[in-house]
């Protein structure tokens, strides 16, 4: 897989993922955000509080940091995929 591929994915991933119950397209800003995180970011709980911060500060409510670990860890498979390929 490449990185387009990876971040399309991610983007996908993401997309599907309604935190707050706001529908899948109230989240453009917050996906790409996240996305620029999970490359600079490799560690499950330090991206799943850069996550939650994300998505706190543009809808002043905190998702529970299990639920943005566990999206955390499923972004970071797919980074992992990605750079595994490229060894």
């Amino acid at each position: 897989m490449e990185q387009k591929e990876a971040n399309l994915f991610m983007i996908e991933l993401l997309s599907e993922w309604d935190p707050l119950q706001l529908g899948n397209d109230a989240y453009e800003l917050e996906i790409v955000d996240c996305i620029q995180a999970v490359h600079t970011i490799d560690h499950p709980l330090q991206l799943a509080r850069k996550i939650q911060s994300i998505y706190e500060f543009s809808f002043e409510e905190v998702i529970p940091l299990k639920e943005c670990e566990k999206i955390a860890k499923k972004l970071l498979a797919i980074k992992k995929n990605v750079s595994c390929q490229l060894l």
